[in-house]
């Protein structure tokens, strides 16, 4: 047993609608008796690519002494119960969380280099990774927060010009680092500065939508009312929203 993230579903506010259910890559909820449930606690990576799917808001992630997520028990469950997960165009014949699968992406070939202009950086405040941000930082007052997965600026081409231009930048993987560290950091932002709007962009990976769920329960936490905005990129590298 170890202490770690997990889900944890509320049983009042769960109306059964099994949004959550195609949402979860492992398979790990299930509707039972009118409710979500956890499966197993072996099968939660405790992600929360489920949560955004859930109307209700009955779904959350804490920190309890729970079993380790265990990948290969997971993969024969899923081949077991003959359960597809849902992975946002991956490939449906893996199993695993879909960020992690191995995929070439193939793109025109040119025979020779396409010569542009040079161009400059729309980079315009440091550290730039939401671990090492000063939450004091003065160039955060009254900012336009541009919070991205760090996958997000090597798919999408246009990220200075399209996305950071004019924006101050943080960035973070959702899968990788904290959750909670994130949420509380951000609300501890959000309170101290007069921050003016918020744009979440997250990659179209499942674990990736968990990074705009926990920018808006930092918003929520904060008691602050600050526009919040979704860009979701795709593994080609195009703007789905």
């Amino acid at each position: 047993m170890v202490l770690r993230n997990i889900v944890k579903i509320d049983e009042e506010k769960c109306t059964g609608c099994g949004l959550c259910i195609p949402a979860c890559a492992e398979g790990a909820l299930k509707i039972v008796n009118g409710k979500a449930r956890l499966v197993k606690d072996i099968y939660c990576d405790g992600l929360g690519a489920c949560l955004g799917e859930c109307p209700q808001d009955a779904i959350i992630i804490i920190q309890r002494e729970a079993e380790e997520f265990d990948e290969k028990a997971v993969e024969e469950y899923l081949k077991k119960s003959q359960i597809t997960p849902s992975v946002h165009h991956a490939d449906q014949h893996s199993f695993g969380c879909p960020s992690a699968q191995a995929r070439q992406i193939k793109r025109a070939s040119e025979e020779k280099p396409i010569l542009l202009e040079k161009r400059e950086t729309k980079l315009t405040t440091w550290p730039v990774q939401l671990k090492l941000l000063p939450p004091n930082a003065p160039f955060l007052e009254n900012a336009d927060l541009l919070i991205t997965a760090d996958c997000v600026p090597f798919a999408y081409a246009n990220f200075h010009e399209d996305l950071l231009r004019g924006k101050t930048l943080a960035i973070g993987c959702p899968k990788l680092d904290d959750a909670i560290i994130y949420r509380d950091k951000l609300a501890q932002i959000f309170r101290m500065s007069n921050i003016k709007s918020v744009t979440v962009v997250n990659m179209e990976v499942p674990c990736c939508f968990g990074l705009y769920r926990l920018v808006k329960d930092a918003i929520a936490a904060s008691g602050e009312t600050i526009p919040l905005k979704q860009v979701t990129i795709s593994i080609k590298g195009e703007k789905m929203s």
